[in-house]
């Protein structure tokens, strides 16, 4: 979700198949948050919006075709990488942002420690790009392209631990809001239609967590996506009950779709369904892997369009 419904900013993630630990959208508004903290929040998810899907799927990029102990010269097919967009405005943005009050010193830092981290990896993927694009590799032997592996190893994983701190930072956060603003609407109205999308919004958010965590949890999956599936049912419950339910039929339609994917995915853990050939190559490629039913791309199209309709307003 967002820090503000009306200037919707979606956290994207990074290729999942990078074995990334992301966190995509955020939550929405809160009633107790300051628009110093909203501001503050902002700057941080644009530079992580911006830049990690790029800097994640550079990754992918070069070693769908370079192997983890680096290029040899004899690949018969070579991709290169792809650079990320200027760093500048990130770097300025957390600089300013950092200054805001309140002060958050944890989540500050790692936000600083994110901007320097993407400010070394865009002259270095600049630097690759140029050398595989112009195939200088068929100069040299492949000889700078094998010094540049340790160094891209080294600043990609600089660059994701950095993601992961500034993300779940931001998370820490976000997740405190989105429980209050939850209890104040219950409090305001009851368990009715903002309560029952408020509540789906958090759920489908702690499904997405539990699938990419580090280590697959096939049991808190699962309980995870049991606990979303009895709050989409609470939603039809409740539309079907209501005359003026105010919960729109896109919403409802993502959010069901939500659910499949998410059993879909947790049931090729619980069976230990492989990927096909076909599957695989999908999921080797860039903005193909959603196409694979039960991949955690999949997953994360799925939810980003329920945040979507979300933040469209969702029918109030």
């Amino acid at each position: 979700m967002v820090a503000t419904r009306r200037s919707a900013v979606r956290l994207l993630a990074g290729s999942l198949m990078c074995l990334v630990v992301v966190a995509p959208a955020l939550a929405a508004e809160t009633p107790n948050a300051s628009d110093a903290l909203t501001e503050k929040l902002n700057a941080y998810i644009g530079c992580l919006n911006r830049l990690s899907a790029r800097a994640f799927d550079s990754r992918a990029r070069y070693f769908s075709w370079a192997a983890k102990t680096g290029p040899t010269g004899k690949e018969r097919i070579v991709y290169g990488t792809y650079t990320i967009y200027d760093t500048k405005d990130c770097r300025a943005a957390v600089e300013k942002a950092n200054a805001i009050e309140p002060h958050e010193p944890e989540l500050e830092a790692a936000a600083s420690a994110y901007a320097g981290v993407v400010g070394k990896l865009e002259p270095l993927l600049k630097e690759t790009d140029d050398y595989y694009t112009q195939e200088n590799y068929k100069d040299d032997k492949m000889a700078k392209g094998k010094a540049l592996h340790p160094r891209l190893v080294a600043a990609w994983d600089a660059f994701a631990d950095a993601d992961r701190k500034l993300r779940g930072g931001v998370e820490v956060i976000k997740d405190r809001q989105s429980a209050e603003k939850l209890a104040a609407i219950e409090r305001s109205e009851g368990r009715k239609a903002r309560y029952q999308i408020e509540a789906t919004m958090i759920d489908a958010k702690r499904v997405i967590r539990v699938a990419e965590a580090d280590k697959p949890d096939l049991a808190a999956l699962t309980a995870a996506i049991d606990a979303y599936g009895k709050t989409v049912a609470a939603n039809e419950a409740f539309t079907e009950g209501e005359r003026n339910a105010k919960i729109g039929s896109m919403f409802m339609s993502n959010a069901k779709s939500f659910l499949v994917t998410a059993k879909q995915l947790m049931r090729r853990q619980r069976d230990k369904t492989p990927y096909s050939s076909g599957e695989k190559m999908m999921l080797s490629n860039a903005g193909s892997g959603w196409m694979v039913e039960g991949s955690p791309p999949r997953l994360l199209r799925d939810y980003n369009q329920l945040v979507d309709s979300y933040n469209r307003g969702a029918g109030f």
